[in-house]
């Protein structure tokens, strides 16, 4: 029997019931934890932050990725095209930190969002990639596989492949989170709704983000707004 189940990382009672925890891990013990084991395997040597890059094609899945040290701002940075409102109010600056552009990483992707108050992550779901995403700033209301619960700093969220989430600021500060894939693709859709910072975002239409969202479906699934 296949159990869904809100995978918010905290301790449960026995009446099911989340327990806060009494100390909060840091983003750079779960950075660390993840990128060492995953980059172990097919790397060796680091290489200081900013020397350069490795870009590659995004239909390229190079032999082997680029050993980075990536300070907070480092990065790929994008803004948000302001998004109808029918569909999204997600205008969050991001930051791809490590895909198959940004390092050459053939199979995972790391990226950053301040998701500002009042705003959220539209109910959406990943056919064919896990997602981790750690909260390090703020607090907010998480949705995944049909339940709610508060999230703040120092709370993570597991979503499976095909589980429904979505993540609302619910706070008076930005959301802050870091996000973990197991395959890549979604970044792609991401580029497709912002612009590099410093460009102008211009605003998306209901036909245009309609037209990309389909182009996208291998990667991630939008519920419909009801």
């Amino acid at each position: 029997m296949h159990i869904v189940e809100l995978a918010i990382l905290m301790p449960i009672n026995r009446e099911g019931i989340f327990m806060i925890p009494t100390t909060k891990p840091s983003i750079g013990a779960l950075a660390t934890l993840l990128t060492t084991t995953i980059l172990a395997g097919c790397c060796s040597g680091i290489r200081a932050h900013g020397e350069h890059f490795a870009h590659v094609e995004a239909n390229t899945v190079p032999a082997r990725g680029e050993p980075l040290i990536l300070r907070e701002g480092e990065g790929e940075r994008l803004i948000h095209r302001p998004p109808p409102g029918a569909l999204s109010n997600l205008t969050a600056p991001l930051i791809l930190k490590v895909d198959r552009r940004n390092g050459g990483a053939p199979e995972f992707v790391m990226l950053t969002e301040d998701i500002p108050p009042g705003q959220a992550i539209p109910l959406h779901r990943h056919p064919h990639s896990d997602e981790i995403i750690f909260i390090h700033g703020g607090t907010g209301l998480a949705t995944l596989g049909g339940r709610e619960t508060t999230v703040s700093a120092g709370d993570t969220i597991y979503m499976p492949r095909n589980i429904v989430v979505g993540l609302r600021n619910t706070g008076g500060e930005q959301l802050k989170i870091a996000a973990f894939f197991s395959k890549p693709g979604y970044e792609e859709y991401l580029r497709e709704i912002t612009v590099p910072e410093g460009q102008d975002p211009t605003p998306l239409t209901v036909e245009e983000l309609t037209a990309i969202r389909a182009r996208h479906l291998d990667s991630a699934v939008y519920e419909r707004p009801k």
